[in-house]
């Protein structure tokens, strides 16, 4: 009985999901029987401010934003909510930096995604293909993180077993994914993204009844841990640390194209400025929120030794909402992470199959000389983005250790990968396909090597590294390559080279 009250909450929340996405295809089914593509894909760019924040918010939220983190806040104190509190920038940067651009120029060439905008700035199928390859690799070490997250929190707290839960959100994930399309997943981001944010405040408030409250925990702090109320941590959180993740989880996000598809898909400037009040501060609620409860669980788990929680700072988030929660609204909190983690899956799954289907499938067929149908389309997009969800639920069966440490690498990877291109693609005139292709390959590859090797400079994360040797190839491969022609010189650049 127990165990289907902490189940009940979840499976109700996840049946609500998959109606949404069936009466979004419903009222899509006119759109989509002409033009499949688009409305699949970005939704028919009819996005309000409200549920383009949401979106934005949730797909970038996730299970590692719940669960790993707020587990290395444990281990750390303040210091790492100190480092969390950059992530508020992360849909200013992403929709103030790119948004008006980008969005204005989709509407001018009928961008469906961020290749198509890649593809027409550098004139190169190369450069594309490439994007498509990274962003399908990337993603899947994400979606596996994800899957693996919130299949372990739900066997900890409902007492089910992993295969129970990584099958429900598998199956889950894969149907209202495929049904919905964008349009379908941005409006049930926009609501996982309200249950995460409810769950966080449920936990906040039993964690500190448990605990005696905030001043019990501070005193607990001052006594038995004070290096938790130090931003350094006594070593734990140094300098370097900060500097990496303010970068990794910061600043370079902006180029994240899961993040930056979604300017191609807002309806108007007000909801574009919408969006970034609302998602600006709904990130800051959410990502401030979790990782304080993380630094908070320490009055509760109060023993310093993370062997005695299983050796896994992943383990400390399930064990808190245990033992500070009834079996019901354990099973009402643990909503908000599995949001989190379905929210960034259909995401990321739409992504790929839009990277794969769209921009290498069917640029190869129109190269050709040959066409999908408009139901050819919609067939294979389907397929696609079926086959890929399973495969990412079978390499899940055997899962990795520590979740947040997956989703930072596959973070990295991404944001090597896009950061320059989208850059100097879009406000450097001169950067050009040769320079593209050096710093997207050159970077990911340095970037690789020196997370599978543990090099570090100077003991910053391997973004640096990545990032930095991005900016190089970009400058040498540039020398070496060819001035934009003019017509996409205008395109990108009116106000420098009008007519």
């Amino acid at each position: 009985m127990e165990n289907l009250l902490n189940l009940a909450p979840a499976l109700l929340f996840l049946a609500a999901l998959l109606y949404i996405s069936y009466w979004v295809q419903q009222q899509s089914s006119e759109a989509r029987s002409s033009n499949f593509v688009k409305d699949y894909f970005i939704g028919g760019r009819s996005l309000g401010g409200f549920v383009l924040a949401m979106t934005t918010v949730a797909t970038y939220s996730s299970v590692s934003t719940f669960v790993g983190g707020p587990g290395v806040a444990w281990q750390i104190g303040y210091g790492w909510l100190y480092m969390a509190i950059v992530q508020m920038v992360v849909i200013f940067l992403v929709m103030g930096v790119f948004g008006k651009k980008i969005s204005l120029i989709a509407r001018e060439i009928d961008a469906v995604t961020v290749i198509d905008i890649i593809r027409a700035r550098y004139k190169s199928d190369a450069l594309a293909n490439m994007a498509a390859i990274f962003i399908v690799a990337f993603f899947c070490a994400t979606m596996v993180a994800q899957f693996v997250g919130a299949a372990k929190l739900f066997e900890a707290v409902t007492g089910y077993s992993y295969m129970t839960g990584l099958t429900m959100f598998g199956i889950i994930v894969v149907i209202y994914t495929t049904i919905g399309g964008f349009k379908g997943v941005a409006i049930t981001d926009a609501i996982c993204a309200i249950a995460m944010m409810i769950g966080m405040g449920i936990l906040f408030y039993c964690l500190l009844d448990k605990a005696g409250g905030y001043s019990a925990i501070m005193a607990h702090f001052r006594a038995n841990d004070p290096a938790m109320l130090e931003p350094l941590s006594r070593g734990k959180m140094p300098v370097s640390l900060y500097i990496s993740q303010w970068l990794l989880v910061g600043v370079c996000t902006l180029a994240l194209p899961q993040s930056v598809v979604r300017s191609i898909s807002y309806k108007d400037t007000k909801a574009l400025r919408n969006a970034i009040i609302i998602g600006t501060i709904v990130i800051g609620v959410v990502t401030i929120i979790a990782t304080w409860v993380g630094v908070l669980c320490k009055g509760v788990l109060t023993n310093p030794d993370l062997a005695a929680y299983g050796n896994s700072v992943d383990n400390i988030m399930p064990r808190t909402i245990i033992s500070v929660m009834s079996p019901f609204w354990a099973g009402v909190v643990i909503i908000g992470p599995i949001a989190a983690t379905i929210s960034t899956v259909s995401s990321l799954l739409l992504t790929s199959s839009s990277s794969i289907i769209k921009d290498v499938y069917m640029r190869h067929l129109e190269k050709s000389g040959n066409s999908l149908s408009n139901d050819g389309v919609k067939r294979l997009s389907m397929i696609f983005t079926i086959l890929l969800g399973f495969g990412i639920y079978l390499i899940s069966i055997a899962p990795p250790s520590v979740i947040w440490k997956i989703n930072m690498f596959a973070f990295g990877g991404l944001e090597t990968a896009f950061f320059w291109v989208m850059i100097f693609g879009l406000f450097w005139h001169k950067a050009n396909s040769t320079g593209a292709i050096f710093a997207m390959a050159g970077g990911v590859a340095a970037y690789c090597i020196t997370m599978a090797l543990g090099f570090k400079v100077m003991s910053l994360h391997q973004i640096t590294i990545g990032i930095t040797t991005s900016l190089v190839f970009f400058f040498i491969g540039n020398a070496l390559g060819k001035m934009p022609d003019m017509d996409t010189l205008k395109l990108f650049f009116p106000d420098k080279y009008e007519d």
